[in-house]
């Protein structure tokens, strides 16, 4: 069913974003956020005030959902519209592979001897909050009522 064909009770149970996933399909051309807006404004009877207050949200829910893409141009369009190519050389997978080696041979006695104090001070932490629960006594109601 088309936007337009919609009433305004049935337009007003979808989301913002849903409406902007018809638009961009029914337009079938990309569009900048403050137009898309505008136009589903237009189709719920939102005054200037109500489009001011509320784009900044309906941008942010764009950026969250995945059927959309913003373009270099600034304006989104349906990511189902648009192919990524990703491209995997065979130089940058050994690059990573001797990185990894190289790091893991990289590891000194210093940084081993750093873990070691790392744990160290750590323990003893954990050791000033059992003496500080050392302290602490248990009294009765009674007790702490006379106090």
């Amino acid at each position: 069913m088309s936007l337009k064909e919609m009433t305004k009770e049935e337009l007003e149970v979808l989301s913002y974003t849903d409406l902007t996933y018809m638009l961009l399909k029914e337009n079938k051309k990309t569009m900048t956020t403050p137009a898309i807006f505008k136009l589903i404004c237009d189709l719920l009877d939102y005054t200037d005030e109500e489009y001011a207050s509320k784009i900044g949200d309906y941008y942010t829910s764009l950026t969250i959902d995945k059927r959309f893409v913003l373009l270099d141009n600034a304006e989104w369009d349906i990511r189902d519209n648009h192919k990524i190519d990703v491209v995997v050389e065979d130089d940058d997978e050994e690059d990573i592979e001797e990185s990894e080696e190289i790091d893991a041979e990289e590891v000194s006695e210093d940084d081993e001897l750093d873990v070691e104090e790392e744990i160290s001070s750590i323990d003893d932490d954990l050791d000033d909050v059992d003496d500080d629960l050392d302290d602490l006594a248990i009294i009765d109601d009674e007790d702490a009522e006379e106090e």
